[in-house]
């Protein structure tokens, strides 16, 4: 007899794969009734049963770390808990390099390692053979053995997870498929259902959807973005191998391939460099514990390469050739979080091949966000509102994931640029860079210069450890930004506009600093969480009594928008997003004023356009609003011209530029000059984890202006004090580089990681940020300790900083 569906619940899980019984165990663990899981065939049907089950705890970041070794622990205690074997056991993993490049990733991340308190050692070629034997170990460089690591049954963990759920309360309920879910208002109401020709409701606030492959046209059906897409995964499973002893799981990445022994038999998975997708016109209806046709061409090259590394697969037969389909997302992480288009309507998906390990941290920190209404710490780099709604097209997925497959197993350089699906969000005078030798990268699916190449010379990245090919290109972009005039196109800026009768006050809620200003004032400011964590780093400039505009990063507009828009109450305002409207256009360096003066007939004294001021001038024959700020740590201007006027401002600003020392400069440039001056990155250097004056930038809190959205924390954390602090640092050897996530060492113990890093061309040195714990520690104290950074097992000494080390007292800026 079928289980009877309920007619409402407080929250409907779509889906019961690994994540779903994820998410499900967790809310129940919580204490919450009244959950309904519903799968449209059978638990672990759609990816989960055939998954590798591969458990490595080492993640690009902190968190992402935190949450892989949460499944590691969860999954070893699961099987006492719930009587379900797991299949759990931690045999540890090795990863080899075979080349130099890869040596260098691998060592970085055996740094990283330790600075995230994983277990690691690196090990050379013959301890590798130890480990392993029967392995060819004739081009091996390095390895990295990380012992803690393990392997799983996935569709027993998924089991184990779902007996969990069900023994604190949750009603999980089989061959029930739903049809959709159901809003008003713009808020969640239910789904509906359909089981054996029999149709329902629930009504339910939340719904979460893990519906994996499923999963995006689900969404689709609510408005909700949820960019994923299906590719063919490919393993072989050999026959029994006699005298096989119990090994490490293995990767081999610069050959695309993992190898696993399980039951005294190897499998063998690949993620090759150009991918298939599947399932173009939709997942079919009736797929359930299916396999895709073999397609042993595709996978030959990965085995050949796999006999030679491992001589013993030449003479042992393959007993299962298997291939599956797993989701796969445009940037490789996975997407958790409450949609931006719909409240109540959460998504745990898209898990790039690495949902075992993932889902089961992923799962507690979904059902801890949905519980407390904020994450337990940062989860932007997987949160659902970094998604484009662009995103969403199956043209665009469809190309994108036949590279991200690939990806996870490609070098992991620094700068790496997408090479499929781009050119879809162009700047108004992309040909125009295009022609002056713009190298263009993406983000966001903008397309933006990243730098600019030289007269015959190739305008492709050449991609290293080292100084990569544009290393001196950037030096001269920078060194113009310092000595003369740059120009950069920041079209890419998200812009929103805050207006109404109630527009000044709703921002005077939401921002720390003060909004009250008057017309034509830009106020740098953060928004900020209960914790007095930051949600969005901004500048706002108001342009009349009732309304403002705000420029955010490109990268956060659906978050930033979302949180704005989630914070109206009763207030009258109207939250527009205008980014396409305008370009931007950065004159930046000791002569912009120089430059500006040449192309218009306005007045750019101190004394007529100081710094922090906006206002209408007239370019050429066009008009633009100049906005007196910078991000670069020079005198400048950013110029916002209407879409249409923007090639006509560029040539202007072209022409007259050569008189001037005018250089086009790209992205990395503007990275470059700001971390010489110290400047924050929203999503590395700050995020709503860190505090606002921790982060040092208590100067934009304005307490004494009244009630905000974390004044509470801001007061607390200054009654407490600072428990860390963001230090600038400077390697005092010329030539290593900084990228992000290189370790931090004080006195000899590390004690962080590097939040971001790029090259100082004008102080001659890598520079980067990163917090230092400094509980009960003055300025003094913390200064006075020697300091390290530790880049690929090696050390270097660094100077630090608690002051921007480029003009710390900002005298350039106001020039």
């Amino acid at each position: 007899m079928s289980t009877a569906v309920p007619d409402k619940a407080r929250v409907v899980i779509v889906g019961g794969g690994v994540s779903g019984c994820s998410v499900a165990y967790h809310l129940a663990k919580l204490g919450w009734r009244d959950i309904v899981l519903l799968e449209r065939k059978q638990l672990t049907c759609g990816t989960t049963w055939h998954a590798a089950g591969l458990i490595g705890q080492l993640r690009a970041s902190l968190n992402m770390t935190r949450l892989a070794k949460y499944s590691a622990d969860l999954y070893i205690k699961l099987e006492e808990e719930t009587g379900v074997a797991t299949g759990m056991r931690q045999c540890g993993s090795i990863t080899v390099a075979l080349t130099e490049e890869r040596k260098e990733e691998i060592l970085r991340q055996a740094s990283l390692a330790r600075a995230f308190d994983i277990d690691v050692q690196e090990i050379g070629p013959e301890e590798v053979l130890k480990m392993y034997p029967h392995l060819n170990i004739s081009d091996v460089t390095a390895a990295v053995h990380l012992p803690l690591d393990g392997q799983c049954d996935p569709a027993n963990i998924a089991m184990a997870l779902a007996k969990g759920a069900r023994q604190n309360g949750a009603r999980i309920i089989e061959g029930v498929k739903v049809t959709s879910v159901t809003s008003a208002n713009g808020k969640v109401n239910g789904v509906d259902w359909e089981r054996d020709g029999e149709t329902g409701s629930i009504a339910a606030d939340i719904v979460v959807n893990c519906g994996g492959m499923w999963g995006r046209d689900l969404a689709a059906q609510s408005g909700v973005t949820l960019p994923l897409h299906a590719c063919e995964h490919f393993y072989i499973v050999t026959e029994a191998i006699k005298d096989l002893p119990r090994l490490p799981v293995l990767r081999v990445p610069d050959e695309c391939a993992y190898y696993k022994e399980d039951a005294g038999k190897m499998l063998l998975g690949a993620f090759e460099p150009k991918a298939k997708a599947w399932g173009m016109q939709g997942i079919p209806e009736d797929f359930c514990f299916d396999q895709l046709p073999e397609d042993f061409d595709h996978f030959e090259p990965i085995l050949e390469q796999a006999i030679n590394r491992l001589p013993l697969l030449a003479t042992t037969g393959i007993h299962t050739f298997f291939n599956g389909p797993e989701s796969f997302t445009p940037d490789d992480r996975y997407y958790l979080g409450e949609a931006p288009e719909l409240k109540g309507y959460w998504v745990a998906a898209g898990y790039n091949s690495i949902g075992i390990v993932s889902s089961g941290g992923a799962g507690f920190a979904l059902a801890q966000w949905i519980n407390d209404g904020e994450p337990p710490f940062d989860l932007w780099e997987v949160d659902i509102r970094r998604a484009q709604p662009f995103q969403k097209n199956r043209h665009y997925l469809r190309e994108r994931v036949t590279e991200t497959l690939g990806l996870l197993y490609a070098d992991h350089y620094p700068y790496r640029q997408m090479a499929t699906a781009r050119g879809i969000r162009r700047s108004p005078i992309h040909e125009q860079l295009k022609a002056h030798g713009a190298v263009f990268g993406e983000m966001a699916g903008w397309e933006r210069a990243n730098w600019f190449a030289d007269e015959g010379e190739a305008r492709e990245y050449k991609y290293s450890w080292k100084r990569q090919n544009w290393f001196d290109n950037q030096k001269r972009e920078h060194m113009a930004v310092r000595e003369a005039v740059g120009l950069f196109d920041m079209t890419s800026f998200g812009k929103i506009r805050v207006e109404g009768r109630d527009a000044a006050s709703f921002l005077q809620r939401l921002c720390g600093n003060e909004m009250d200003v008057e017309p034509g004032r830009i106020v740098y400011t953060q928004m900020l969480n209960t914790r007095g964590g930051i949600e969005c780093d901004l500048t706002v400039t108001r342009l009349s009594k009732t309304a403002y505009l705000l420029i955010v990063p490109g990268a956060t507009l659906q978050r930033d928008l979302t949180w704005l828009r989630r914070h109206l109450s009763d207030e009258f305002v109207v939250i527009t997003d205008v980014t396409a409207g305008e370009s931007v256009l950065c004159v930046m360096g000791p002569n912009a004023r120089a430059l500006m003066q040449a192309v218009s007939p306005n007045e750019f004294s101190n004394e007529a356009h100081p710094f922090g001021a906006a206002r209408e001038i007239e370019i050429g024959m066009g008009l633009a609003r100049a906005h007196r700020v910078t991000y670069v740590g020079e005198l400048g201007w950013e110029l916002y011209v209407s879409s249409d006027q923007a090639a006509h401002v560029f040539e202007t600003l072209i022409d007259a530029g050569a008189d001037h020392g005018l250089k086009l400069c790209g992205l990395h440039t503007l990275d470059s000059c700001r971390i010489e001056k110290g400047f924050r990155h929203f999503g590395h250097d700050i995020t709503d984890e860190d505090h606002v004056l921790e982060a040092g930038l208590g100067f934009a809190v304005k307490t004494k202006k009244g009630e905000f959205i974390g004044r509470d924390a801001v007061l607390r954390k200054r009654e407490q004090g600072l428990s860390r602090r963001l230090v600038q640092f400077q390697l005092k050897d010329p030539e290593p580089l900084l990228f992000h996530n290189e370790v931090i060492v004080r006195d000899g113990e590390i004690v962080s990681i590097i939040t971001s890093g790029n090259y100082g061309h004008h102080l001659g040195g890598a520079i980067g940020l990163g917090y230092v714990p400094c509980a009960g520690e003055n300025t003094e104290e913390m200064l006075a300790s020697s300091y390290e950074i530790e880049i690929a097992g090696e050390r270097h000494t660094a100077v630090a900083s608690l002051k921007p080390l480029y003009d710390p007292g900002s005298l350039r800026v106001r020039m």
